[in-house]
């Protein structure tokens, strides 16, 4: 089981990957560290492999490596305060550790970004050397940041308490997923919100799904009301807050040159991956790059569809999740893996199914928007220009929204029946990411990333 608290985790911009996911690798290889390392501790080292050193400079990575060895987590640091930290280690050139201590920690000597050895393992790799004021290493660790903020440390099974524990609804696949739903009569997120309800009450999986819709809308709306450039050398400026009001004057004129529900959704969406290119605090959903796509869709519902609720949302956050679930189980939710079919698409069939599920459709026609908004990303390159999660990821996520809304009208217009199933998309999805070259799996070597000039 792939909890859905697992998916939409609380945590900040630009990258799940390449920035919450080696934050809390770091923090994990210090917390491992004994005690007798810690008193010898003179040196901390860290080597980024793969995907992680080609675009870690505009993902942040050294970044959040040098927060998470200062033992903070993605999900409770102050955005601001991240920035202030990275200052102070870069200017005096000394890390304080969890524990208080300090040592010389200089960035520039002690994060490699090493381009030449490969990624044998995973794309996304990291390793970690504690050494002693001798250059005596004490401890070595290598970890695999895994997309959407999941990590693996090298030889572990990545086996958790909630994939052990016995729980009521055991699908492997979407096809298994519909067969206990016609047998136990209940719905995708009936069945979801029992499988959590082994490891939590009610009231806890409600105010866990209620704190995850405020940090989405909370995010949106900061998105829509900040104005500048985002950070990273490309220039590029905010839109968000000049759409919205763009919309807003458009509204009070009475002027209708579009379908106003889907600009508002495009305005979400951009909003909130403008807030995730900057370092915001964003909800992976499954991931950073995709941040954009739920949040909008998710909005759109609970603003602009009849007899919206509490409840409605709630549902479509388990759905969504069930959907994300079977992504990342059965190919990859990670863009240095498969692309940014395995990001925004898989973003966009899980708000598809998420939003047929809130507007009261069946198990088939959610599993049927869920196959028609993946399917018609498959084959998306991973190619931000400058490394950056900005260009096309801002405005790809409001295609995603917009797409995600369509295919769940699709899917609701009809009975639920359909050739292509969600289980082949999703192997297609994995397939098609296996065959793709490296270079357009987020290493910013190929694509519009090098016929689009970074200045």
């Amino acid at each position: 089981m792939i909890s859905v608290f697992d998916l939409f985790k609380i945590g900040i911009g630009p990258s799940s990957s390449h920035t919450m996911g080696p934050m809390k690798a770091a923090a994990a290889f210090m917390s491992a560290l004994d005690e007798d390392a810690r008193r010898q501790l003179g040196r901390l080292q860290v080597t980024l492999l793969g995907s992680l050193a080609w675009t870690g400079k505009g993902h942040h990575t050294d970044k959040a490596v040098m927060l998470g060895l200062a033992g903070l987590a993605p999900e409770s640091i102050d955005p601001d305060d991240a920035d202030r930290r990275v200052a102070r280690i870069a200017a005096t050139r000394q890390l304080v550790l969890p524990d208080g201590t300090t040592i010389g920690f200089d960035p520039a000597q002690d994060i490699d970004f090493n381009f030449e050895e490969p990624a044998s393992v995973h794309p996304n790799t990291i390793r970690f050397s504690a050494q002693d004021s001798n250059g005596r290493e004490l401890k070595r660790e290598t970890w695999y940041s895994l997309g959407g903020g999941f990590i693996r440390r090298e030889g572990e099974a990545g086996a958790t308490a909630k994939s052990e524990a016995a729980i009521p609804f055991d699908y492997a696949d979407a096809a298994e997923l519909i067969a206990m739903g016609d047998c136990s009569g209940l719905s995708v997120a009936e069945m979801v919100r029992a499988n959590e309800a082994v490891f939590a009450d009610e009231a806890s999986i409600d105010a866990r799904l209620d704190r995850l819709t405020t940090v989405m809308f909370d995010c949106i709306d900061r998105g829509m009301r900040t104005d500048g450039e985002l950070p990273g050398g490309l220039k590029v400026k905010r839109r968000a807050r000049a759409l919205y009001a763009r919309l807003q004057a458009s509204e009070i004129r009475n002027i209708r040159n579009s379908v106003p529900a889907m600009d508002y959704a495009s305005l979400y969406a951009i909003a909130v991956n403008e807030e995730n290119a900057a370092g915001g605090r964003v909800v992976t959903a499954p991931t950073n790059g995709a941040a954009g796509v739920i949040p909008a869709v998710l909005r759109y519902f609970a603003d602009h569809c009849q007899d919206a609720s509490t409840d409605g949302i709630r549902t479509f956050l388990l759905t969504s999740g069930a959907i994300g679930g079977l992504c990342k189980r059965n190919a990859s939710i990670s863009g240095a893996e498969v692309g940014c079919q395995g990001e925004v698409g898989v973003a966009c069939s899980m708000a598809a199914a998420g939003l047929s599920a809130a507007l009261g459709g069946s198990n088939r026609q959610i599993e049927n928007a869920a196959e028609i908004g993946m399917e018609h990303h498959l084959g998306m390159t991973c190619d931000p220009v400058g490394g950056l999660v900005q260009i096309p990821c801002i405005e790809r996520n409001a295609f995603g929204a917009i797409k995600a809304i369509n295919a769940a009208s699709l899917a609701l217009s009809g009975d639920g029946s359909h050739h292509v199933t969600l289980d082949q998309v999703i192997r297609t999805m994995r397939d098609t990411g296996a065959d793709m070259q490296a270079k357009y799996k987020e290493t910013s070597r190929g694509g519009l990333a090098v016929n689009v000039p970074d200045c």
